[in-house]
């Protein structure tokens, strides 16, 4: 099957997304709509999905980048959603060991801390039972010379000791968007930068499609499908306004920021989840050269499109690392980048941001129109499960077809396919040393390059391949590689697509970033053919970005007052 979702595969999409009635049509192009279309292709069914902006740009690429089993969910007493989203762990990593991590996580005991040694020592027990965790990743008690000498940062002042356990780090954005390629290359029919307008509706007012507008072209066009799914996330309360009718539930956004510091100011290699003074939960987590930091838990009202990092923010978390790393001694101008994002929870009256729950919902509307509501990054693949268990009976009597059951359990997602997490290192090293007797990478980007690609590395190696032939210099081969790579198999549309979400430089690289922006621009206008319009504007929304990520933006928002 001919895989289409290259950028320039735009016009073949929208056709084929109008020749048929599908069996799913999906809107939203996050971590939720993407495992919900993966699960339907992979059972039998036809599907469409479409995305207002590019894939992951959402809440799938601005959280804290962890698929974890929600330890902290002990603490609200909800047991059957920590024993589904432990077990969930070990799937998802397996499924993609290459953007999946695990990271053992220290939890430092302090004297008037939120939790005790008993306390925390008998939560990540019981935590480890719920989650089904394997023995080697069972959790350990540490005194405290040996939490010192794993982590030897950590607040000294009233240490006891601390809990030792795992959870899984990954890209999120990345995650997202292999999922999606998965999906792709079993049927399903996907395109970003396209809104959902209207709902169109059968004589029986029964949904049956949706109207949708490119947004780059301005192209309006219909597609019909048996069932619609609002996976919309911090949006699907503005897409189910489009319906005439729906329930009294709704959403309530809160915000969460993170920073990124060098490790040359905040050397550390050990994970740790601490308590801040007013009792808040904050990660301080080793990524590559970098350490970030989140998340803050507050209520925010504003549109979800672009989250911003504001200055009391910034101060929140810099004054939680400096309590528990008190000889770190961050300040603003160790804050390499920043990121905020917005948590589609679903409302409940009179809790606190950090109270309410993480878990997901399935809303019917009279209409038809399903709406997937809350749930996190690691349940993505059980919520569609349970979803498309539910519908797949009623779609399979309407449309005469006999769909399969389950399918995504040990289903490799796109880049994964390499026989389990156990061979991930071997290959790793394989490709990594091909890269550099073929191309002349370095250990370290040939490393990380192969990690964030997984199996799909040979593709980038034709355009590594291509770039030496052509004695190409404005660009390093291995950025020249990733550039192709993602606009022509990943549906890369502007510089901040590629720059944030294929690869993480504009938050893990910055100096990277800066030093190869302007060619990576200058390149997509090669391949593009920009007008001056569109040139513009793209060149605003890259300065924007590389703004609100170096400082907060009501720093500069102040400046140009």
């Amino acid at each position: 099957m001919v895989q289409l979702f290259s950028a320039f595969d735009r016009e073949t999409i929208e056709r084929k997304m109008q020749d048929e009635k599908f069996d799913v049509v999906i809107v939203g192009g996050g971590i939720t709509g993407a495992g919900i279309a993966l699960d339907a292709v992979s059972r039998g069914m036809t599907v469409a999905l479409v995305e207002m902006n590019d894939f992951a740009s959402g809440t799938s690429s601005r959280s804290t980048k962890l698929v974890h089993g929600g330890l902290r969910y002990l603490q609200q007493f909800e047991v059957k959603e920590v024993a589904e989203l432990g077990k969930e762990r070990a799937i998802v990593y397996e499924n993609g060991p290459h953007v999946t991590t695990p990271e053992w996580m220290m939890l430092p005991f302090h004297k008037g801390g939120n939790m005790g040694k008993l306390t925390a020592s008998a939560g990540i027990r019981l935590y480890d039972y719920l989650a089904g965790v394997k023995k080697s990743e069972r959790r350990k008690i540490l005194s405290k010379a040996e939490t010192l000498s794993k982590n030897p940062f950590v607040k000294k002042d009233g240490l006891k000791g601390s809990g030792y356990y795992v959870e899984y780090r990954t890209d999120d954005a990345r995650l997202t968007i292999e999922v999606m390629k998965k999906a792709v290359e079993l049927g399903a029919k996907a395109i970003n930068y396209t809104k959902a307008e209207q709902f169109i509706y059968d004589d029986k007012r029964h949904v049956s499609g949706v109207t949708v507008t490119d947004r780059l072209s301005g192209k309006v066009y219909d597609i019909y499908g048996h069932r619609v799914i609002n996976a919309a996330g911090p949006w699907v309360d503005k897409v189910r306004k489009l319906d005439y009718s729906h329930n009294n539930k709704h959403l309530r956004l809160t915000k969460g920021i993170h920073l990124v510091i060098d490790k040359k100011k905040f050397p550390m290699e050990q994970a740790v989840y601490f308590d801040t003074p007013d009792g808040r939960m904050v990660f301080a987590i080793p990524r590559d050269k970098k350490v970030y930091v989140g998340t803050t838990d507050t209520f925010y009202d504003e549109s979800p499109i672009n989250p911003k990092a504001l200055e009391s923010d910034h101060n929140y978390v810099i004054k939680a690392i400096n309590y528990m790393f008190p000889d770190v001694h961050v300040t603003e101008k160790d804050v390499e980048s920043s990121w905020a994002g917005v948590r589609p929870l679903i409302y409940e009256e009179g809790k606190d941001p950090s109270e309410i729950s993480r878990k997901d919902e399935v809303w019917f509307s009279d209409s038809g129109l399903i709406t997937m509501a809350g749930g996190k990054l690691t349940g993505y693949r059980k919520m569609a499960e349970k979803l498309l268990d539910d519908i797949s009976k009623g779609l399979s009597k309407e449309t005469g077809k006999t769909f399969k059951s389950v399918q995504t359990k040990h289903l490799p997602i796109s880049g994964g396919d390499i026989g389990g997490s156990g061979n991930l290192e071997s290959f790793i090293d394989k490709k990594a040393k091909e890269a550099i007797n073929r191309f002349g990478w370095s250990l370290e980007e040939a490393r990380e390059v192969v990690k964030r690609f997984g199996t799909n590395i040979d593709q980038l190696f034709t355009y590594a391949q291509e770039h030496k032939e052509k004695g190409i210099d404005t660009l390093p081969n291995s950025l020249y590689a990733e550039l192709h790579y993602a606009i022509y198999h990943e549906s890369v549309i502007d510089p901040v697509d590629f720059l944030l979400r294929r690869t993480g430089y504009l938050l893990f690289d910055m100096p990277y970033l800066l030093e190869w922006k302007d060619a990576v621009f200058e390149e997509m206008d090669r391949l593009f053919h920009w007008d001056d319009k569109t040139r513009e504007k793209l060149q605003v929304e890259l300065d924007t970005q590389i703004k609100d990520a170096r400082e907060p933006a009501d720093w500069h928002d102040r400046k140009s007052e």
